[in-house]
């Protein structure tokens, strides 16, 4: 260490490469004291699992220059300076733009990023080989007003036994906050577009089993006290917290990995910075072997063109997306009312 920065060494599959930090000692989450060289120590020490999650795809950076109360950016291409292990690769973004986007391939690159002030790690659905076919399907269960993780633990396993319906293998992992995430590794036969419309079919008949507990309503005055299944996660270029990403919380925790008997009675908020790679070492990554055996969506699809039928049509796109077709008015249900 000399003066304000510090060299680590990050082993990595091409050797051992230097890393020099600068302000290790910036505090980045103030109520727990954690530095910006115990993130880069944290990510050294989640690398293998940090990168079977999030490795070989493009990934959107959440930097916090000032630490998580200060304001944040995201950052999507490599900036100017970029060491050479640090990839990119075309990618379509809903306008029709196309740009590339950071792809990290080792550790190194992974502390590099903390070096950037990344917190926050957004993969894609989708490997760089091919980035516009998903390979994963993503169900956020996010608790609404009065509802927390509590309520969407007992919403998950309902969830688990549909997919297995369909044919698909479902994983576990918190949001690192409130909420629950729900992967399964899917083959690479679909685009963006009809990954969506499985996970929207699915979401339709969790709410049919759990109506009172669940919803898929877009507009938040419609959701009520219940789970919502953000199926615009879905979207191209519209992205979750990754495995094992830290998140900006004041307890500095962690999106986890989790066996589906550790579900019930958990606090999602033991698992942080300083805690997971304890965890890690003691029981191992429960996300091992993940993308071993993928699905298909082709019975979710069914499922699609079967509501398709019965008169249930397209949902709400995010507001940046150009008008999709089929999809309803972007209107909040009481202003339109309203007029």
């Amino acid at each position: 260490m000399s003066g304000d920065r510090l060299t680590l060494i990050v082993p990595g599959p091409h050797g051992d490469r230097e890393i020099s930090l600068s302000s290790p000692d910036r505090v980045i989450w103030a109520e727990s004291g954690i530095t910006k060289r115990e993130l880069a120590e944290y990510l050294i020490a989640v690398a293998g699992p940090f990168l079977e999650a999030n490795g070989q795809r493009p990934v959107s950076l959440e930097r916090f220059p000032g630490g998580i109360d200060g304001d944040s950016f995201f950052s999507k291409n490599p900036p100017k300076g970029a060491p050479a292990y640090v990839e990119a690769v075309d990618v379509t973004y809903p306008s029709g733009r196309v740009h590339p986007q950071l792809v990290l391939t080792e550790p190194a690159a992974v502390v590099w990023a903390a070096q950037m002030n990344t917190v926050v790690f957004h993969p894609w659905a989708s490997l760089a080989a091919a980035p516009d076919l998903p390979v994963e399907l993503r169900i956020d269960l996010d608790p609404q007003s009065g509802t927390g993780f509590r309520e969407a633990a007992a919403v998950a396993p309902v969830l688990r036994e549909l997919l297995a319906d369909a044919g698909l293998t479902a994983w576990l992992k918190t949001s690192g906050n409130r909420g629950i995430h729900v992967f399964c590794p899917i083959e690479p036969t679909h685009e963006f577009l009809d990954v969506r419309h499985a996970v929207i079919a699915v979401a339709r008949e969790l709410e049919r089993r759990l109506p009172d507990q669940v919803t898929t309503a877009w507009w938040k005055e419609e959701r009520g006290q219940r789970i919502f299944v953000d199926f615009n996660q879905a979207n191209r270029d519209r992205t979750m917290a990754g495995a094992y990403s830290p998140r900006a919380t004041a307890a500095a925790t962690v999106s986890t990995p989790l066996r589906w008997d550790e579900l019930d009675g958990l606090d999602p908020h033991t698992f942080t910075v300083q805690s997971v790679p304890e965890r890690l070492a003691a029981v191992g990554d429960p996300w091992e072997g993940f993308a071993a055996a993928p699905g298909r969506i082709d019975v979710l699809l069914d499922w699609w063109q079967r509501d398709l039928e019965a008169g249930l049509g397209e949902l709400p796109f995010p507001p940046e997306f150009p008008k999709m077709p089929g999809e309803p008015p972007r209107v909040q249900p009481s202003r339109a009312k309203k007029d």
